[in-house]
């Protein structure tokens, strides 16, 4: 008999501990269900462990591997400069639909008045001084007490300069740096590969521990989350980036995304961007006519760097979380930071499986939110996952082709072969 698909796992996962937390929540009395969702919640958070375990080297290797994969300094010119530009337009422009679309939906509040309240974790001055506190993080003192407290947005910072630095060195430096780049990285796909594969088990318990302390009325928050995702992914994945198509590649978006529909159906399927790498190659320079040259630097890259989706995703999600966790919205200056810190944390979230959900600590942390509280997501993690990955891939044909169309029929190399 075989075994069934990972998200059907998660499925069945979610359901049992659903029915299992419900049935102790119904029929136990406030003791019991207190006791035993406890006891679930524990069990769950071995797998958030396990996925902050992971974390940081998860995201140097990642980061290092993408950098370093441009082949020598000479590359880190016009392309890269304008593949980079994209990258960090769209992403932005991803995070920033998901705020209007949590602003607009409230899925956290049920739709009720919006109040404000500032988070723990995050001083209460102005926008200025939250946003200053975030440039000097980029900017770690000690990069090894980065490493171990664990501060992410030094350690993206500093792995971006490490690399940007190895290739400028160049030679045997260069390629043995990437050499161990690569290497990490391969291990750690591995060992997240590994930790993912209890994402069924994890879900159990962490369903299990919310229904059995809260019932059913989390999912009605929940099903509003959903939506919330939905909205903002598809608003972005079929309004900016088409329209970015139209005004900057001259292409006929629809057209394009016929071309690309292979890929895009398999990113979906296998919610992972890596994975479908060598397909979105393919469509990308044989169904939609772009030189292999832009194809061959900017997808891998993208795969690496460019998560639109997961972006927005991680911004709604902690905007969610913070609305449920304090019953108020966070104020204008928190959101800030909810958006810088979802831009640099989907530049180091791997192109695998359920890698947002490594990355939501980072932007957990930075406003004061506790890790565990994640958990309540999971439920519904691996659909959303499949469509936030199709939007990553999405944009990354859709940066494939407007880098085609500004490197121009005269750049160089364009003749080679």
């Amino acid at each position: 008999m075989r075994t069934p698909a990972l998200h059907w796992q998660i499925a069945i996962g979610m359901l049992a501990g659903g029915l299992l937390g419900v049935a102790f929540n119904f029929w136990g009395g406030d003791g019991v269900a207190e006791l035993w969702g406890g006891r679930f919640q524990q069990l769950g958070g071995l797998f958030l462990r396990m996925l902050k375990m992971v974390a940081v080297p998860l995201v140097v290797t990642s980061l290092a591997s993408g950098v370093l994969g441009l082949g020598g300094a000479a590359h880190l010119g016009r392309m890269f400069s304008r593949t980079l530009l994209y990258y960090l337009v769209t992403s932005m422009l991803a995070i920033l639909t998901g705020l209007v679309a949590v602003a607009l939906i409230r899925p956290g509040l049920g739709g009720g008045p919006r109040q404000v309240v500032a988070a723990d974790g995050v001083g209460g001055g102005g926008l200025g001084e939250v946003l200053f506190e975030q440039i000097e993080n980029l900017i770690p003192a000690n990069p090894l007490a980065a490493f171990i407290e664990p501060n992410f947005l030094s350690i993206i910072a500093f792995t971006i300069a490490f690399s940007v630095f190895a290739l400028h060195a160049g030679g045997d430096v260069a390629r043995r740096v990437r050499t161990a780049a690569d290497t990490g990285f391969a291990v750690m796909m591995a060992m997240t590969h590994a930790i993912i594969r209890l994402a069924p088990l994890g879900v159990f318990f962490l369903v299990a521990a919310t229904t059995a302390t809260q019932g059913t009325d989390v999912f009605v928050s929940l099903s509003a989350y959903m939506l919330t995702v939905a909205i903002a992914l598809a608003f972005h994945a079929c309004v900016t980036l088409p329209a970015i198509v139209r005004m900057l590649a001259r292409r006929s978006p629809w057209r394009f995304a016929q071309a690309m529909s292979p890929a895009l159906l398999t990113a979906f399927s296998s919610a992972s961007s890596n994975g479908t790498l060598p397909l979105t190659m393919e469509c990308v320079e044989h169904r939609a006519g772009i030189r292999n040259r832009v194809g061959s630097f900017v997808l891998p890259l993208g795969a690496t760097v460019n998560m639109d989706g997961t972006a927005l995703y991680e911004a709604v999600a902690v905007l969610f979380i913070a609305q449920m966790h304090f019953g108020r919205e966070l104020p204008l200056a928190q959101q800030a930071v909810v958006c810088l810190t979802a831009l640099l944390a989907s530049v180091g979230s791997a192109g695998i499986p359920h890698a947002g959900l490594v990355m939501m600590a980072i932007i957990l942390q930075a406003v004061g939110l506790p890790a565990e509280s994640q958990g309540i997501i999971l439920a519904v993690d691996r659909v959303l996952d499949m469509a936030r990955t199709s939007v990553n891939v999405w944009s990354d044909a859709c940066g494939a082709a407007v880098i085609d169309a500004l490197e121009g029929p005269d750049a160089p190399e364009a003749e080679a072969t």
